[in-house]
C-alpha cells in the first residue's frame, strides 16, 4: 500500500478545516444540527477547486428544490401515512430517474432534490407543525457546509481544474499518437495492445467529465471551454478513423497494393505525427494525399481484382486525409487550450461537424429499474417503521431513500451498499468510544476541533483514492451524523446506540431491496449497451434522410466509454471479450454515410444500395452473431450496380462507404469479384 503523497495530505487538511470552519459557524449562529454542516462538508469537498464550485452550486440548487418539496408534500399528507411515504418515495424515485437520464455534473441537483426530501420528511412526521422551521434550518446547515467548502477549496492553496485537464489532454493525444505510429508501420496489435486502445475511448469520456467543470474554475484554461468541446470531438473521431486505417492497410497488404509511393507516404504521415503533428506541415501532407489519389475505374467483371485494390486505396486515402487534417486540428485546439484562449489562432477542418451539443446514451430501462428499487426501498423502510414502532425508524427510511440514490450508477450496486454499511458500522463503534470516553472532557471549541482532527484527517485521506472512498465518505458524514455535535453536551446511550441501528439497519434493508429489483452485473449492462448499438445501427441503415456522423460517431463512442470497464470486468471467458466494439463504430461511420451518398445516385443505383442497407438492418434487427453470407452478396451487388457506372455525383461515397461496410463485416472474405456478380445475374 502506497503511502499518501503531499497532494492527499493537503487535501486531507483542507477538508477537515473545512468542516471544522463549518461547525465552528454553526455553532457561533446556534444552528440547530451543526453536524448537518460538517457532513455536508465531506459530501461537497472535491480535490480540483472548480469541481468543488460545480458541485456546491447543484447541491444547493438541488437542497432548495428537495426542501421545498418537503415542506409542500408534509403537512398536508401528515395524517396519513401510506399517502405520505408513497408521495417522498415517489418524488425520490422520479428525481433519481431524471438524475441517471442526464448524466453530466447537473444530474446531482436531481439526485440532491429527490433524497433532500426524504432527509427533511421523515424526521418531520412527529412534529409536522415545525416543517417549515425545520426546512429552513437544514437548508441553512448544507448551505453553510457548502459554502464552506468552497471558500476553503478556492482559497487554500486551491488546485485548479485546467492545468489538470490539460495534462490529461496531452496525454491521451500522446497515446494516440503511440497507436498512430503502430497503425501506419503496419504492427500487428497483441489483445492487450487493443484493449489499451479501447481504453482511450473510456479515457475521452473522463476529459470530457472532468471538463464539465472547467467553467467554474478560475485557471487560464477556464476561457478554453469551447476549444476543449471542439477537441474532445475530434479525439472521439481519432478512434474509428485509426481503426479503418488500420484495416485498410492491412488489406492492401494482402492485395499487394501498397506501392512504393503509399509506403512512403504512410512513412512520412508516421514521422510527422511522431513529431507531435506540427501544423505547419500539414498542407504539405495534404497536398501530397490529394496528389496521389486517383478517380475510381469503372467497375467490369473481368476487372473485378484491381477495381477492389482500388477501392481499398482510395478508402485508405481518405483516411490519411483525414487523420491529418484532425491531427492538426487536435495540435491547435491543444495550444489554444495550453494559453487559456477561447477561440481558435487558425481555421479547422470539418468546422461544420464538430459544433452543437454532443448527444449521450441514455438507458431508461435501467433509470425506471433504479427508480423503482429507490421507491420499494424507501417504502419497505418505512414498513419496517410503521411496523415495529421503532422510534428511530425516520432514520432508517432516510438512509433507504440515500443508498438507493448514491450508487445507483453502478450496474450491481450491493457491495458498494454493504461496505457502506459495514464502515458506518465501524464509524459508529470508534464514534461511540469519543463520545461517550472524550467527549464529556471537551469543555471549549479549541479543545473540540483538537479531538476531532485526528479523525475528521484521516476521513480526508481515505476520499484521496477511489478504492478507499466510499470508506472516507461513510466515516466522514455518517460518523458526523452519529457525533450529533451540539452547542452542549446531551448524548444518552441508549439513544446512541438506537441512532446507530437505525443508520446500519436502512443501508440493509436498501441493499437488500437493490438486490431484489436492481442489481444486474457488469456482463448484463455490457449486452444492454451492445443492444442499444445494434439498434442504433439498424436504425440508421433503415433510414433514408440525411444523417450526422458526428453526433452519431459521439452516440456510439459515449457508448463505447461505458462498454470498455464493463468488458474488463466481465472476465476474458465471456463471448463478449471476442466483441470489436471499434468495428461496429465503422459501420455506423460507413451507415451515415452511405445514406448521404443515396441523395446523388441514379434510381437503379439507389434501389441496389437501398437493398444492401436493409439486409444490414436486418442483420442488426437479428441475435448478435457473424453476419451472412446473403449479406456479403448483397453489398458486392450494389458494388458492382453502383461501380458500372463512370461518374455521378454520389458514386464515389457511395462505393467507399460500401467498401468500408464490407471490411468492418467481412473482413475475412475475399475480395469482391466476378462470382458475386454472376450469382447476381442469375
Amino acid at each position: 500500500m502506497m503511502l499518501p503523497g503531499w497532494r492527499q495530505w493537503l487535501f486531507a487538511l483542507k477538508v477537515s478545516g473545512a468542516a471544522l470552519l463549518a461547525l465552528g459557524i454553526a455553532l457561533w449562529v446556534d444552528l440547530p444540527r451543526p453536524y448537518w454542516a460538517m457532513a455536508t462538508v465531506y459530501i461537497t469537498m472535491q480535490p480540483l477547486a472548480g469541481a468543488t464550485r460545480s458541485k456546491a452550486l447543484y447541491r444547493v440548487v438541488g437542497t432548495l428544490i428537495g426542501v421545498s418539496a418537503a415542506v409542500v408534500m408534509v403537512p398536508p399528507l401528515v395524517a396519513s401515512p401510506e399517502m405520505l411515504t408513497l408521495a417522498l418515495a415517489l418524488w425520490t424515485a422520479g428525481c433519481l430517474y431524471l438524475s441517471l437520464l442526464d448524466r453530466s455534473p447537473r444530474s446531482y441537483l436531481f439526485m440532491l432534490a429527490g433524497y433532500t426530501a426524504a432527509l427533511i420528511g421523515f424526521p418531520a412526521v412527529t412534529a409536522p407543525e415545525t416543517i417549515f422551521d425545520t426546512a429552513v434550518s437544514r437548508a441553512e446547515e448544507i448551505t453553510l457546509g457548502i459554502l464552506c467548502a468552497s471558500l476553503v477549496a478556492s482559497l487554500v492553496f486551491p488546485e485548479p481544474v485546467g492545468p489538470v485537464l490539460a495534462s490529461r489532454v496531452g496525454a491521451w493525444l500522446q497515446e494516440a499518437g503511440r497507436w498512430t505510429g503502430d497503425v501506419l508501420s503496419g504492427a500487428g496489435e497483441a489483445p492487450a495492445v487493443r484493449a489499451r486502445r479501447l481504453r482511450l475511448a473510456a479515457e475521452a469520456a473522463e476529459i470530457d467529465a472532468l471538463s464539465a467543470h472547467l467553467a467554474y474554475d478560475t485557471s487560464a484554461q477556464s476561457r478554453a471551454a469551447p476549444l476543449v468541446q471542439l477537441l474532445r470531438g475530434r479525439m472521439l473521431m481519432l478512434l474509428p478513423i485509426l481503426s479503418s486505417l488500420a484495416d485498410r492497410i492491412a488489406a492492401l497488404k494482402g492485395l499487394s497494393g501498397l506501392t512504393p509511393e503509399l509506403r512512403g507516404l504512410l512513412a512520412d504521415v508516421e514521422a510527422w505525427s511522431a513529431a507531435g503533428a506540427p501544423a505547419v506541415e500539414a498542407d504539405a501532407l495534404l497536398a501530397r494525399i490529394e496528389a496521389a489519389d486517383r478517380p475510381l475505374p469503372p467497375h467490369a467483371a473481368s476487372q473485378a481484382g484491381p477495381f477492389w485494390t482500388a477501392l481499398v486505396r482510395a478508402s485508405l486515402l481518405d483516411r490519411l486525409r483525414e487523420l491529418v487534417a484532425i491531427g492538426r486540428d487536435c495540435r491547435v485546439l491543444q495550444e489554444g487550450i495550453a494559453r487559456g484562449s477561447g477561440r481558435s489562432r487558425a481555421p479547422l477542418a470539418f468546422a461544420g461537424e464538430f459544433g452543437g451539443r454532443a448527444p449521450r446514451h441514455r438507458d431508461h430501462g435501467m433509470a425506471l429499474r433504479s427508480a423503482l428499487g429507490a421507491f420499494l426501498g424507501t417504502v419497505a423502510c418505512v414498513v419496517v417503521w410503521i411496523a415495529t414502532a421503532w422510534p428511530d425508524g425516520a432514520t432508517a427510511a432516510m438512509m433507504g431513500a440515500v443508498l438507493c440514490c448514491m450508487f445507483a450508477t453502478q450496474d450491481d450496486p450491493v457491495p458498494a451498499i454493504l461496505s457502506f454499511a459495514t464502515w458506518t458500522g465501524v464509524a459508529a463503534a470508534a464514534i461511540g468510544v469519543l463520545l461517550f470516553g472524550v467527549m464529556p472532557l471537551v469543555h471549549d471549541f479549541v479543545s473540540l476541533a483538537l479531538v476531532l482532527a485526528p479523525g475528521l484527517i484521516l476521513c480526508g485521506l481515505l476520499m484521496t483514492s477511489q478504492r478507499t472512498l466510499p470508506v472516507g465518505l461513510a466515516l466522514g458524514v455518517n460518523g458526523n451524523a452519529l457525533l450529533a455535535i451540539q452547542d452542549r453536551y446531551t448524548s444518552e446511550f441508549g439513544a446512541y446506540v438506537n441512532s446507530g441501528l437505525a443508520l446500519v439497519g436502512g443501508i440493509w434493508i436498501a441493499a437488500l431491496v437493490t438486490r431484489l429489483v436492481r442489481s444486474v452485473g457488469a456482463e448484463h449492462g455490457a449486452r444492454r449497451l451492445i443492444a442499444a448499438s445494434r439498434a442504433d445501427l439498424a436504425r440508421a441503415a433503415r433510414r433514408r434522410g440525411r444523417g450526422d456522423r458526428t453526433a452519431f460517431a459521439h452516440l456510439m463512442l459515449d457508448r463505447l466509454g461505458l462498454l470498455v470497464p464493463r468488458l474488463a470486468a466481465a472476465g476474458p471467458d465471456s463471448d463478449l471479450s471476442r466483441i470489436d466494439a471499434l468495428a461496429a463504430l465503422r459501420v455506423g461511420m460507413n451507415l451515415v454515410s452511405l445514406r448521404r451518398a443515396r441523395h446523388g445516385l441514379a434510381a437503379d443505383e439507389v434501389a441496389a444500395l437501398d437493398d444492401a442497407l436493409d439486409a444490414v438492418a436486418s442483420h442488426y434487427e437479428g441475435p448478435r452473431g457473424p453476419a451472412s453470407a446473403a449479406l456479403l452478396a448483397r453489398i458486392d451487388a450494389a458494388l458492382a450496380r453502383i461501380g458500372a457506372q463512370a461518374a455521378g455525383a454520389g458514386r464515389r461515397d457511395a462505393l467507399l462507404g460500401l467498401a468500408g461496410l464490407r471490411r468492418a463485416l467481412f473482413p475475412e472474405a475475399p475480395p469482391a469479384g466476378a462470382p458475386i456478380l454472376a450469382r447476381e445475374a442469375a
